[in-house]
C-alpha cells in the first residue's frame, strides 16, 4: 500500500504584513486609532493562528483617504465606509472601461458647448 503524498508548501519569502504597532508607526496614528478602524471595517486586517492583528502596509493608502475625509469633510466613519465604498467601485469601472476595447461614448452633435448661464465656462 502507498503512503497518500502530502501536499507541503513553505512561503519562500515573507508576506507582506504589519503589526498594528508597526502600522501605527508607518501612517502616524495611534494604534487604538488603528484598532478602531479595523473594527469599524474600514481597513482591512487579517488575524493569525494567535490572534494578532496584521495589516497590509498598502493600506496606508487607505489611512490617508479616512484622515482627509475626517478632516476635510467631517465626515462621520458610517459616511467615511460609503464614501470608500463609492470611490473604490468607481475606480473598479474606470478600470474595466479603460480596458474595454469598445467605449460606448454619447457623440456630440456639431455646435456650441452648453455653458453656464452668462458665461462662456462649459457647465461641464
Amino acid at each position: 500500500m502507498r503512503e497518500p503524498q502530502m501536499d507541503v508548501r513553505y512561503a519562500i519569502v515573507r508576506p507582506a504584513r504589519l503589526s498594528v504597532d508597526d502600522f501605527a508607526g508607518r501612517t502616524g496614528l495611534h494604534p487604538e486609532q488603528v484598532r478602531r478602524y479595523v473594527a469599524l471595517g474600514l481597513l482591512p486586517a487579517t488575524r493569525d493562528a494567535g490572534g494578532r492583528t496584521w495589516l497590509d502596509p498598502r493600506e496606508a493608502a487607505t489611512v490617508g483617504r479616512i484622515e482627509r475625509l475626517r478632516a476635510g469633510l467631517s465626515l462621520n466613519y458610517a459616511a467615511i465606509g460609503l464614501v470608500l465604498d463609492l470611490l473604490d467601485r468607481i475606480q473598479t469601472l474606470e478600470a474595466v472601461a479603460r480596458s474595454s476595447p469598445v467605449r460606448a461614448r454619447r457623440q456630440r452633435p456639431n455646435g456650441p458647448r452648453p455653458t453656464v448661464e452668462g458665461g462662456s465656462r462649459p457647465w461641464t
